[in-house]
């Protein structure tokens, strides 16, 4: 604690305004927060969540990845409500740009009401799993399943067919990109493709160096000058997060997720509990669009590298472990929207009773003991992941 030494009582002051004086100068005097200090241990910690950004190839699966024109097509069908059953919806009704390629609500309505948050499209490229229950293996089969999807745009691939084949602008530029004119393709095909074309546009969507990756990067090069334009406050919630609150146990790497599926103990609707991961790996494994089927290009189509078996117990109520760059931008969170803020989201691991969660989840979630001020701290540090 820091004291004053000395206090001087003006205007002849009697002694005991003087007393006074001093006990007041005490008061007013705050403590300066505990210096942040980063161990050996904590520095490889740190550095592990970068560099950024990171390296980039096409996706193997699609073979139109990349390609500026597929990048194109897949622009103008983001936003083409034609894809829709109804004409009435499309990707870009949920997936705002302005809204950190969200829509800033608790749970997505489209067609119908929707039990899960919509997730931002950030930095998908370099994901392993898709939606919030691993559901697809490619971004591409991720495109895919909003468009089928009855409660969403509830399509066909004879509707996606069908009004690909009849917009002039889509057909020409569909043969462009494929090689086919769509009235000699199969629907299936037709819809695989748009599926392709989607994510070769999505894949654009990334997130720029940010205060933290800054930091990250002087703190490799031990350029004291740029780390001490880092916030005092964030480096206090970097090292809690890389530290004694566990946080990179499941938000590792660059991209700040494991890829990985986790209980993390938010309360289920009553009567319509959220399979999570059980019901994912249902879906995955039992639809033509993953990468292991038929529409996969190169040698995916023959040898998935991480397809699952049939699914667990364990998996129900699991979810994919959010990415979390830019999440300052990207409320609210959860897999159900049901923490509005980042200071809700880092209160919930804070107060979490680990007795509620799976066993191997309950290792190292709600453990660490958080104050008040542990958790501004964290949020600080979330903050200064948002790119500049």
């Amino acid at each position: 604690m820091r004291w004053v030494s000395q206090v001087q009582c003006s205007t002849q002051p009697t002694g005991l305004r003087c007393l006074w004086a001093t006990i007041l100068a005490l008061l007013l005097v705050t403590p300066p927060a505990q210096a942040a200090v980063i161990t050996p241990e904590l520095r490889a910690k740190i550095l592990a969540h970068g560099p950024w950004p990171l390296t980039t190839r096409p996706d193997p699966s699609n073979r139109v990845s990349g390609k500026p024109a597929a990048i194109a097509f897949g622009r103008a069908l983001f936003s083409d409500d034609g894809l829709s059953r109804f004409g009435a919806l499309s990707c870009a009704r949920c997936h705002k740009p302005d809204l950190a390629w969200g829509d800033g609500r608790a749970k997505a309505s489209a067609a119908a009401s929707l039990d899960r948050n919509t997730p931002a499209l950030y930095n998908l490229r370099h994901m392993t799993w898709f939606g919030w229950d691993g559901g697809a293996d490619s971004l591409w089969m991720q495109s895919i399943r909003p468009i089928l999807d009855p409660r969403e745009m509830a399509a066909s691939p004879e509707h996606v067919r069908d009004h690909i084949a009849a917009t002039p602008s889509h057909a020409k530029t569909y043969t462009r990109v494929f090689g086919k004119v769509p009235r000699r393709e199969k629907p299936e095909r037709i819809l695989a493709n748009v599926g392709k074309a989607l994510a070769a546009f999505q894949e654009t969507i990334t997130t720029g160096p940010t205060p933290f990756d800054a930091f990250r990067d002087a703190l490799a090069r031990n350029d004291a000058t740029v780390m001490e334009r880092y916030p005092e406050k964030a480096r206090r919630g970097l090292i809690l997060f890389v530290g004694t609150a566990g946080c990179s146990t499941c938000h590792a790497g660059p991209l700040f997720t494991n890829t990985s599926f986790h209980d993390t103990g938010v309360p289920q609707a009553a009567g319509r509990p959220d399979h999570g991961r059980h019901g994912g790996i249902e879906k995955l494994i039992s639809s033509p669009f993953r990468r292991a089927g038929p529409h996969a290009d190169g040698q995916t189509r023959h040898a998935n590298r991480a397809l699952p078996g049939a699914p667990a117990e364990h998996d129900r109520g699991r979810f994919r472990v959010p990415p979390l760059r830019n999440v300052a931008l990207t409320g609210p969170y959860m897999h159900n929207g049901a923490k509005p803020t980042l200071a809700d989201a880092v209160r919930h691991y804070a107060d979490l009773d680990p007795s509620k969660l799976q066993p191997d989840t309950a290792r190292f979630l709600g453990k660490a003991s958080l104050s008040a001020t542990d958790q501004s701290d964290l949020v600080a540090f979330l903050e200064s992941l948002t790119a500049k």
